[in-house]
Order: structure tokens, then sequence, then C-alpha cells
């Protein structure tokens, strides 16, 4: 179900999935938006402080996009398969402390969650709430490679 602001926690975590970056993946990324070294080749990365190729940040932040949409699309089908409401989500009014904690390497998996960590009532616009929340991705070996904080709008049952 995709929920009303009233309905969502703070603490509430939802898990949107894993990925596995690869080889080809990764210099096929690079290659269009982040041409840098050792987001290219392993001879070019091994000549940089990462040692061996890794994923552009803007990669790790795109398929966390992706997750979430697909994780958001999966929960309004099931609702309304169910004929259960779905709620409206907004847009985004912007993101804070953006973190690209440790390089993903080829053949890192990387799994995503958002926790939601506040909630606060919209005066100009009633009928809409802001979520705040974590935004975490964490590798295979449990390590934080991935973070931010996002906000977003979130439709209220009770001004709807």
């Amino acid at each position: 179900m995709i929920r009303y602001f009233e309905d969502i926690a703070i603490g509430d975590e939802m898990e949107l999935g894993s990925h596995t970056f690869g080889r080809e993946e990764i210099i096929r990324f690079a290659q269009k938006y982040d041409p840098q070294p050792y987001h290219l080749s392993d001879a070019a990365a091994a000549q940089t402080h990462f040692g061996k190729l890794c994923a552009s940040g803007w990669q790790t932040a795109g398929i966390f996009m992706r997750l979430l949409v697909q994780k958001k699309q999966a929960l309004e089908a099931e609702a309304k398969a169910k004929g259960e409401p779905v709620a409206l989500t907004g847009p985004s009014p912007g993101l804070e402390d953006l973190k690209w904690i440790k390089p993903v390497f080829v053949g890192d998996t990387i799994s995503y969650k958002r926790i939601v960590s506040g909630k606060t009532e919209s005066k100009s616009r009633p009928e809409w709430g802001l979520i705040h929340g974590e935004n975490h991705g964490i590798n295979q070996n449990d390590e934080p490679v991935f973070f931010f904080k996002s906000n977003v709008f979130q439709q209220r049952r009770d001004r709807g």
C-alpha cells in the first residue's frame, strides 16, 4: 500500500532491493555520464588512489532511484489489486548530506533502504505533508557505501 502521511511513522523502514555492479555496466555508465579514469578502465583505475575500477557515485545514486521507483510501483499495483486506496507521492524539494562513503567495485552488491527520520505538516499546502528520510546503500560486507537525507511530499488523508 502507498500510505498516507498520517499512516507513516518515524522509524519506518523500506527495503528497496539490491544491485550487483558489473564491469561493463560501470564502464558504460562512466563513458556516458562520468568519464573519469577510475570508472573507465582497470589499467587507468590502477594508477589512481582507488587502485581498481569502481562505479561512479552518480551510478550508485541512479540505481537507488530506480529501485525506489520500482518498489513504489509494486506497492501501488498491490494496493490497487486489493482495492486499497493509494496515496499520492509528490515531488522532492531536495536532498541533503549526499555521501559516497566507500567506493563500489566490480562485483559489489549494494542493498538499499530508506528509513523515515521525521515528518512535517505543510503549512502552505495542507493537503500534503513532508516525509524526511535517511537513505542507505550497504555493501555485501555490511559496510555503508552511500547515504543521503531526503524530503518528499506525501498526500494527507485528512486534507487531500
